[in-house]
């Protein structure tokens, strides 16, 4: 099963994908994105399409709830794609050496992240690898 391809069969752009647990019930949640931003119907849509497939090929064993949703708006960053479908977002970094940068994203690399610190406006340039945690934030 092709999971990006069934995004784009919506009319939507596959995010990421997370198993959790919430009140002892399991649940297999999707993240989407679109182009004006992911509506109630996109994801009833995607529903639709993925829960007659997973009835058939199931994601995860036992049982459990689907969920699609967007990420937000202020959503974590944790491989390479994400950070290149938030180019020109503002970000908050941590890096493995506990550096705490709030920072412009203007460009990915294959291994580096590039940006414009949002005090100094100096461009930084980050390896992927070096990030332990980084996510996007909305500045009022």
């Amino acid at each position: 099963m092709n999971l990006k391809a069934l995004c784009q069969e919506a009319g939507l752009s596959f995010y990421d994908q997370e198993l959790l647990s919430e009140n002892g019930k399991k649940i297999y949640r999707i993240y989407v994105m679109k182009e004006g931003g992911v509506s109630l119907d996109d994801c009833a849509r995607l529903s639709e399409i993925l829960s007659p497939i997973f009835d058939v090929e199931s994601p995860v064993s036992g049982e459990y709830f689907l969920e699609v949703s967007s990420p937000g708006l202020e959503r974590k960053l944790s491989t390479k794609d994400h950070f290149a479908k938030s180019l020109g977002e503002n970000v908050k970094i941590t890096t493995n050496e506990k550096e705490k940068i709030k920072a412009k994203i203007i460009r990915v690399d294959e291994e580096d992240i590039i940006l414009e610190d949002l005090e100094n406006k100096e461009e930084l340039i980050i390896k992927i690898s070096n990030i332990k945690k980084a996510r996007t934030f909305i500045q009022w």
